[in-house]
């Protein structure tokens, strides 16, 4: 029975097998004419909004969010076009990047309201809601036979946003109001995809903007993460760690980049952080530095990156946002001039 139920826990550890693009592509062509499109907006908070649209946009939109991306991927079935982990790969020309969507936090939060949550949506309003909030927008294609749908993301920056307070419409052959509280241009390029669990990203720089996720800095950070845990002995609340708190503080993966584990003692962190006043606190018995929250993290981190530091001249003491290392070098240049 026990090795049964090992058995049975390994094939339920198992990750999933990635999606196959090429074979997305093909179903979303053949299924395309069938397919049908919902609408739905989030904030820079990651709120989800319904919405509704005119049934003469459905094709419209078809060609701005589907159409071209099966085309991509098509053609890049022809070309040689490889698919790689997000995490891993580097921005090229006929590399498509993908990774899980439960790695990205901020999308895989827009995908279940949407999925779990789509009867209590409010639907978005003009004049209830504020376009400026409004990060992005997100088809979602479904099949009428009720299989599993897919979705299509897209950045909306305010550039993309016309006011109907300061925007005009040129008919026939004259200025005339803008009639509607607003409009948007919706740009036909290639961004993101989600489907089947699954993150494409067609446009690294606008896929990291509109989820905020960049894996290649947390990978480095994950690094740097686990030298510290070799050299520094830490304490951290009851379910808490290092890596999530790091995880859920953007500048901490950032302060993380930089940091030369090694250069210091545990020794001169907890003395640095007592001559600076910093209140970090300390277990003496157990000999670890004890960190209760981000604030207490990004403390620790930048003490590691010697960015406190106290004039001499005025015994004022500073954190550090940038540093400049004066090189020998460069003294005695400015010494033989």
């Amino acid at each position: 029975m026990t090795e049964q139920n090992s058995i049975q826990t390994n094939q339920n550890d198992k990750k999933p097998e990635p999606t196959d693009i090429f074979l997305w592509a093909n179903q979303a062509d053949r299924d395309k004419d069938q397919l049908e499109v919902d609408l739905f907006l989030f904030t820079k908070g990651y709120t989800v909004y319904a919405t509704n649209y005119a049934k003469e946009l459905k094709n419209q939109l078809k060609v701005l969010f589907l159409y071209d991306m099966i085309s991509t991927v098509q053609t890049g079935a022809a070309t040689g076009l490889l698919v790689r982990d997000f995490e891993a790969a580097a921005a090229e020309d006929n590399v498509l990047e993908r990774t899980e969507l439960d790695k990205v936090e901020h999308a895989q939060e827009v995908i279940e309201q949407i999925m779990y949550g789509e009867e209590g949506l409010e639907v978005f309003r003009e004049g209830d809601h504020e376009f400026k909030k409004v990060k992005g927008i997100i088809a979602r294609f479904s099949r009428k036979d009720g299989g599993e749908p897919f979705f299509i993301a897209k950045l909306l920056p305010q550039s993309q946003v016309l006011k109907g307070a300061t925007a005009w419409m040129y008919n026939g052959d004259s200025f005339q109001p803008f009639a509607a509280d607003a409009g948007l241009r919706i740009t036909p390029d290639n961004q993101v995809l989600i489907t089947s669990g699954d993150v494409f990203a067609f446009s690294e720089t606008k896929f990291i903007r509109m989820f905020g996720y960049d894996a290649k800095q947390f990978a480095i950070a994950e690094e740097k993460i686990a030298e510290i845990e070799k050299h520094f002995k830490l304490k951290f609340p009851e379910g808490m760690t290092f890596d999530a708190l790091v995880r859920d503080t953007k500048s901490l993966v950032s302060k993380l980049q930089k940091v030369e584990v090694g250069m210091v003692t545990q020794e001169q962190v907890v003395n640095l952080s007592d001559e600076m006043g910093l209140e970090l606190m300390t277990d003496d018995a157990a000999g670890a530095i004890i960190i209760m929250d981000a604030k207490d993290a990004a403390k620790f981190v930048n003490l590691l990156n010697d960015d406190y530091a106290t004039s001499e001249m005025t015994g004022i003491k500073y954190e550090l946002k940038g540093k400049k290392e004066l090189r020998e070098a460069a003294s005695s240049s400015l010494d033989a001039a």
